[in-house]
């Protein structure tokens, strides 16, 4: 599980005619931790970013909206052309040039490396999210990205077990991907909750491969430097009662 960070890139609006009546400035952050939302948000908005920020807290950098799986988004634009038919089944021809939209435009809304010509090589045009304020005349967007692990709420348990992995291949340098769960004991794995099997800790090293705090090269699974700090941050940060029950099983 993730946390989510939400953050004002752009108003799609005339802001100098139309301002912000809540005042967001770009740059503005909402940030969701597993448990509790920080920071503040025109009320309009919360029901529309709730939603997504729900999505990327389950997959994190691993969603991706449904409809990016549609070709078109690496197509370029076209016109009606009849003439096309009896190739196309319906009749459009192909404007082999990236079309930039003036401000303002309704164009805007999708993602800037759609519908270029040559087309983006990147098949990720819409795994980060956006939400749009719904008063059209200042249209506020938000983009939503997952950026670290979550460890507050009910996510609190699985987010204590990933640390557990970190220290065990801290501590023994690199493990096959397929042998983490066996670096517990039969205590470790049944007695803590929640209790492990291959594909609970298959999820677990997914998410933290996603976020670079660990690496599979060859079918060996290493911690990186960032998860070495993210688990010396984590260490710190424990009271003195569950560091020494964490270090005593891991």
């Amino acid at each position: 599980m993730f946390q989510v960070k939400a953050t004002v890139v752009g108003f799609l609006g005339n802001q100098e005619v139309y301002p912000c009546h809540m005042q967001h400035k770009i740059g503005d952050e909402v940030i969701f931790d597993g448990e509790s939302y920080h920071g503040r948000l025109c009320p309009d908005v919360w029901s529309r970013l709730v939603v997504q920020a729900e999505a990327l807290h389950q997959a994190g950098p691993r969603y991706a909206q449904p409809a990016s799986y549609y070709p078109f988004w690496f197509c370029p634009l076209s016109v009606p052309d009849p003439e096309m038919r009896k190739y196309d089944g319906l009749g459009f021809r192909n404007v082999l040039k990236t079309i930039v939209p003036p401000d303002h435009d309704m164009a805007n809304l999708v993602h800037p490396e759609a519908f270029t010509w040559p087309p983006s090589g990147r098949l990720d045009l819409l795994a980060m999210p956006t939400v749009i304020c719904p008063d059209s005349r200042t249209s506020m967007v938000l983009r939503l990205e997952a950026f670290d692990l979550s460890e507050k709420g009910f996510d609190t348990p699985f987010f204590r077990r990933q640390m557990a992995i970190l220290r065990k291949l801290k501590a023994r340098g690199r493990v096959p991907r397929d042998k983490i769960l066996d670096t517990f004991t039969k205590s470790e794995i049944e007695g803590i909750y929640p209790a492990l099997a291959p594909v609970s800790v298959h999820r677990l090293v997914e998410e933290l491969e996603v976020l670079d705090y660990l690496e599979t090269k060859a079918d060996f699974t290493v911690i990186t430097p960032k998860g070495m700090a993210k688990l010396d941050g984590f260490l710190d940060a424990l009271p003195a009662d569950d560091r020494a029950a964490f270090e005593e099983y891991t």
